[in-house]
C-alpha cells in the first residue's frame, strides 16, 4: 500500500493521533470495525519503548533504550481470550529480533474505542508510547499497546491469518511476512466472531 503520509494539515494535529499496530489491527478492515477514522500513514520498524502512559512506571523502560524487540503471544493474567480463543500479541525486547507494523493516523474521536478493543481498563494491555522508523529512515512517535502480565501462549489460527492477511495487505517486508507465517497457531477448531470470521472469508476469495 502506497504511504499517504503522516502530516497534519492546519488544524488537524490537535485533532488526530498516530498508533502503531503490530498485531490484528495490522488489517485494515479489521481496525475499521470499531475504528473508522484510521487512515493508514505507514510502515515502519518498532525502535524504542519510551514510556508507560500511566502512573505505574516499570522502572527499566523508564531508564533504559529498548531498540530491539520480537513478537510474542500470550493470554492476559492467564486468561485466553473470549474473542479470539488463543494468545494475542504483544512484545519484549529480544537483541537481533525486529518487530514491524502500521502507522495509523486516528481521529482522537476513536481513542475510547481503540483502548476499549485493547481492554484497557481490565489490564488486557496498558498504552506505551513508542518510537518507530519508517522504510524511508524516518522517526515517528506513536502510541501503542502492551501486555505486562500475560503467560505465552501461541494463537488460534484466526488471530494468525488476520495478522499474516494485514501484514500482506500493507506490504511489510518480506522476510517478516515468512515469520509471521511460520508461527504455529493452537489447535481451536472453533468459530471466532461473525465479522472476523466474515472478513477471513472474504481474504480467502481473494487469493482464489
Amino acid at each position: 500500500m502506497a504511504n499517504s503520509g503522516c502530516e497534519d494539515g492546519p488544524g488537524q494535529e490537535e485533532e488526530s493521533f498516530l498508533y502503531f499496530a503490530y498485531g490484528s489491527n495490522l488489517l485494515t478492515e479489521r481496525i475499521r470495525l470499531r475504528n473508522p477514522s484510521a487512515a493508514f500513514c505507514c510502515v515502519a520498524r518498532l525502535r524504542l519503548l519510551t514510556h508507560r502512559r500511566n502512573s505505574k512506571f516499570i522502572e527499566c523502560f523508564n531508564c533504559m533504550e529498548f531498540k530491539d524487540f520480537k513478537l510474542d503471544f500470550g493470554n492476559s493474567q492467564g486468561k485466553t481470550s473470549q474473542t479470539w480463543h488463543g494468545g494475542i500479541a504483544t512484545i519484549f525486547q529480544s537483541p537481533g529480533d525486529e518487530v514491524w507494523g502500521v502507522v495509523w493516523k486516528m481521529n482522537k474521536s476513536n481513542l475510547n474505542s481503540l483502548d476499549e478493543q485493547e481492554g484497557v481498563k481490565s489490564g488486557t494491555y496498558v498504552i506505551i508510547e513508542v518510537k518507530v522508523s519508517t522504510q524511508e529512515g524516518r522517526e515517528i512517535t506513536c502510541r501503542s499497546y502492551l501486555m505486562t502480565n500475560y503467560e505465552s501462549a501461541p494463537p488460534s489460527p484466526q488471530y494468525k491469518k488476520i495478522i499474516c492477511m494485514g501484514a500482506e495487505e500493507n506490504g511489510l517486508p518480506l522476510e517478516y511476512q515468512k515469520k509471521l507465517r511460520a508461527i504455529e497457531p493452537n489447535d481451536y477448531r472453533g468459530k471466532v466472531s461473525e465479522e472476523i470470521e466474515d472478513i477471513i472469508k472474504k481474504g480467502e476469495t481473494k487469493t482464489l
